[in-house]
């Protein structure tokens, strides 16, 4: 090998690196680092040895102090766990790093504890037989106690610490419906309008970000959003329930059924106004509403020309009945309807002919039952009642009530109850009169149906009420237009606590110019017209403009003339019966009225005599007779009257 090529090797390496380094990957090339994992793992392993048995001799020093009965059990154990741990690190040395999988497999630190009495997982060397632990751990278990005895309490979980108040309009909030995911509230009431609220986008005003009338001048009844959230039904006075998506445009409206045909079976839609409606909780597409025409009807919201089933309520003698509410069960299986002569009569979705279950005297005979609402385990249904009753009942035996709360005034036919989201707790509204009293929203154990809490609302009746489970929120509407909504900061989730945070925007003013300037398109020098230098030229052109030069025609003297009425008959009307009023033709004697052209008819005949001059037979007239001689002379009291 030549020496002054090798000699001249490491130069030319050197000048490389310079020129790597200069352009910016003199990285590159190198040769990467080799690690050696089994000795990385022993070293761990003797780490986490040495720190585990100093944690314990921390420990047992504590454990002295604290209770010195129990030291000697402590050091024992302590001596079993050096011992097993100088065995398993015996055990590693032994078998090296001959596989992967074996060093793995075994244990890093003291072995876990065999006997553990709690479910978490214990740090450290099994607790001595006869330690009962720290005061401090008691007094922690106590708390956990305590904390768990106010979960427990259902009243504590009420949301009622703030409120916030959506003025809806002056008339009665007789429809509330939230989406399901708690984003937008939609509200309806006597005053046919229907207002969206949006939580993300309002602010502290608190103002509707749309209104309008779907149903022009019908009361609402009932608004709910579907599962999806995506359409609204929207029930009101009329006989067509209708569906809107989510900025409130139309979307279907349901056909109307022939008032005419007797069976309402055989009509296409509802006959009568709506009284309720509700969406199937588990068909995205599938809806119920209930009608004075004595019917229950199923839609579906792809075919709106017809009905997809029809329940028929029928009282004991098998007459029709009206029913004023209707809902489905969780599970969407049964249909339960109220009826104005104090029934709940429940069906089997697919089994419309005859009922499954039928309490007869659930409520007063002809008090209107103004919800149904089943809990969320579905074996309970709670049944608000117009004889200001709140029944619940269990549909396994439907037979009697199984709790009954009385003197919760209703004077409204569409006042709610619901269930908290927990179920432990039934909500319902109050009613009172104007000016005697405050509307209250009452909540009663489930278990005892004792009344364990209420919330005074307004000075007007509660009517809606609506317990948002996501949310953990409650919606109330009452009789003078507002709308509130109750929420805790601590337990509840977003909705109203979106928009309070929300300063109100400040309204833009209008920029002002530091002169008054008045500035009209025909102000400006190009759309103004040139200005008449005399007024003779622009009065010989309204002379030529016939509109210009038309003189004004008098009022009109006398009968009228060329269409015009005279102005003391300013109508055609009044002109009529005028001259009809100065017709004094005497009509008395028709004889002498039709006799009186004879003359001139059969000397000059024109019209009627020369078509019959050949044919016509003489004439001939009954002669005058003695009788009629003898009964002129009869006095007025023996003539015959006519």
């Amino acid at each position: 090998m030549d020496p002054k090529k090798v000699d001249e090797a490491p130069g030319k390496m050197s000048g490389d690196r310079d020129i790597s380094s200069v352009m910016g990957f003199s990285g590159f090339g190198k040769k990467a680092r080799t690690f050696d994992l089994d000795a990385i793992f022993e070293q761990t392993r003797r780490t986490a040895i040495e720190r585990s048995q100093h944690v314990l001799e921390e420990r047992q020093k504590q454990n002295q102090m604290d209770e010195g009965e129990s030291s000697n059990s402590v050091k024992s154990s302590l001596h079993i766990q050096r011992d097993k741990a100088a065995a398993a690190s015996s055990r590693k040395q032994e078998s090296g790093s001959s596989s992967d999988s074996s060093s793995d497999s075994e244990l890093i630190g003291p072995p876990v504890p065999t006997q553990q009495d709690d479910d978490d997982d214990l740090v450290g060397p099994p607790l001595p037989p006869g330690y009962t632990g720290s005061t401090a751990h008691s007094d922690d278990d106590d708390e956990g106690d305590a904390q768990d005895d106010g979960d427990d309490n259902p009243v504590k979980k009420i949301p009622d610490t703030h409120e916030i108040t959506l003025q809806h309009g002056t008339k009665t909030v007789s429809a509330l419906g939230l989406d399901p995911s708690g984003a937008r509230l939609v509200t309806g009431g006597y005053d046919y309008d229907v207002r969206f609220w949006d939580f993300a986008g309002m602010d502290q005003s608190l103002q509707a970000f749309r209104s309008l009338q779907p149903c022009e001048c019908h009361q609402i009844k009932s608004l709910q959003y579907s599962i999806t959230g995506d359409v609204i039904l929207v029930v009101s006075g009329n006989a067509q329930a209708k569906v809107l998506d989510r900025d409130g445009f139309n979307v279907m409206e349901c056909v109307k059924g022939d008032q005419y045909i007797v069976d309402m079976a055989n009509t296409k839609g509802h006959t009568a106004m709506l009284n309720s409606g509700c969406w199937h909780p588990k068909i995205k597409e599938e809806f119920m509403t209930c009608s004075n025409d004595g019917t229950v009807r199923t839609w579906d919201l792809n075919s709106e020309k017809k009905h997809k089933s029809v329940f028929k309520p029928r009282s004991f003698q098998g007459k029709k009945v009206i029913p004023t509410c209707c809902t489905y069960s969780r599970d969407g299986k049964l249909i339960a309807a109220g009826c104005q002569d104090g029934t709940i009569q429940i069906w089997d979705r697919n089994l419309s002919v005859h009922t499954k279950f039928h309490c007869r005297q659930a409520h007063t005979p002809g008090t209107d039952t103004s919800c149904l609402s089943f809990s969320y385990d579905g074996v309970t249904l709670a049944s608000r009642g117009g004889d200001d009753t709140l029944k619940t009942w269990d549909i396994r035996n439907f037979r009697n009530p199984v709790k009954l709360a009385t003197g919760l005034t209703n004077y409204f036919s569409m006042t709610d109850c619901c269930f908290s989201p927990d179920d432990k707790l039934l909500v319902t509204g109050t009613s009172v009169k104007k000016d005697e009293g405050n509307g209250k929203l009452v909540f009663f154990d489930r278990a005892s149906f004792e009344r364990v809490y209420e919330i005074e609302v307004s000075s007007a009746s509660v009517v809606r009420c609506l317990w948002h489970p996501k949310l953990n929120q409650i919606m109330v509407g009452t009789g003078n237009g507002l709308a509130k909504v109750y929420y805790d900061p601590v337990k509840s989730h977003r909705g109203a606590m979106l928009c309070v945070v929300k300063s109100k925007r400040k309204e833009k003013q209008a920029e002002t110019l530091t002169q008054d300037y008045i500035i009209t398109p025909h102000a400006l020098p190009m759309f103004r017209e040139a200005r008449q230098r005399s007024t003779r030229k622009q009065l010989e052109k309204d002379r030529l403009d016939p509109k210009k030069s038309h003189k004004p025609e008098p009022p009109v003297s006398g009968p009228g003339r060329g269409g015009r009425v005279a102005a003391h008959g300013g109508t055609l009307s009044s002109f009529i019966v005028k001259n009809i009023a100065l017709d004094k033709t005497d009509d008395s004697n028709p004889r002498e009225a039709i006799l009186r052209h004879a003359k001139e008819a059969s000397e000059n005949p024109y019209w009627v005599a020369p078509a019959y001059e050949h044919t016509q037979p003489e004439p001939v007239f009954a002669e005058d007779s003695e009788e009629d001689e003898e009964a002129e002379k009869e006095p007025e009291w023996k003539k015959r009257k006519i």
